[in-house]
């Protein structure tokens, strides 16, 4: 699976790095010539440049255009609402959200292979046509997630009313609409997730006071509660299959 992931990446890397135009597979890195004094001047080109801008840009294009927003915000939420500081850690959260996100982006990354890496590396179709074709799985997942009142509010901030379909919707559009569109999801399951642990802390709060127990915190009270609730209920399986089932549903 991750052979296959990985083969996906490299080959949106190639396609979205290399020009139209482009004769020859090989990009020149560097460019020699001759002055009239016998010497030789060494220069980068303006290709090898773009290259390496492209692909700085190119890890933060893959997770805002996949599911990994919506997992990294409700999993960082769920941490708060538990109140265990910094446990699980944020690089343990990093992975998991990485993994689940390759989980249900597999379909997509599976479709973007067989339809536009493998056959641009097998030289069965060029640059341009690999691009738009990798770029439609995509597309679709994204609509599939985005509101309408998100899309349209972009597309009436741009002044593209002559805008048909979805379809005729530009990704400089999708984009922005997708990201509002996953943080306003994912506040909301964040929302969901605080209230068991809220009533928690309230109850404790409550009996602390009748108690006459002004100085005790009741986070420290609430605390075991919340992690016991969280553990007896398979909390983390839940939060697994409903991250991974709010993708499929819509």
């Amino acid at each position: 699976m991750m052979s296959r992931v990985l083969s996906v990446i490299v080959g949106l890397a190639l396609l979205f790095v290399l020009e139209p135009g482009l004769a020859s597979p090989g990009v020149d890195a560097v460019t020699v010539t001759s002055n009239p004094q016998g010497g030789q001047t060494y220069s980068v080109t303006l290709q090898i440049l773009a290259l390496m801008t492209l692909l700085t840009l190119l890890p933060s294009l893959l997770l805002a255009m996949t599911s990994f927003t919506r997992i990294m915000i409700v999993l960082s939420l769920l941490r708060q609402a538990l109140g265990t500081g910094q446990a699980p850690s944020n690089q343990i959260l990093l992975g998991l959200s990485l993994f689940l996100t390759i989980f249900i982006m597999m379909p997509v990354f599976e479709r973007v292979n067989t339809e536009a890496v493998q056959p641009y590396l097998e030289e069965k179709i060029d640059p341009m046509t690999a691009i738009k074709v990798a770029s439609e799985p995509f597309r679709q997942f994204m609509l599939k997630q985005t509101r309408e009142a998100d899309l349209e509010m972009f597309i009436r901030i741009s002044g593209k009313a002559e805008l048909k379909s979805a379809d005729d919707v530009p990704f400089s559009l999708l984009l922005p609409a997708y990201v509002t569109s996953e943080l306003k999801t994912a506040f909301q399951i964040g929302f969901l997730l605080f209230l068991p642990f809220l009533i928690i802390d309230l109850v404790v709060s409550s009996v602390l006071m009748s108690m006459g127990m002004m100085m005790l915190s009741p986070m420290v009270i609430s605390l075991p509660f919340k992690i016991m609730l969280f553990v007896l209920a398979d909390g983390w399986s839940l939060i697994m299959e409903m991250l991974a089932a709010s993708f499929y549903v819509n």
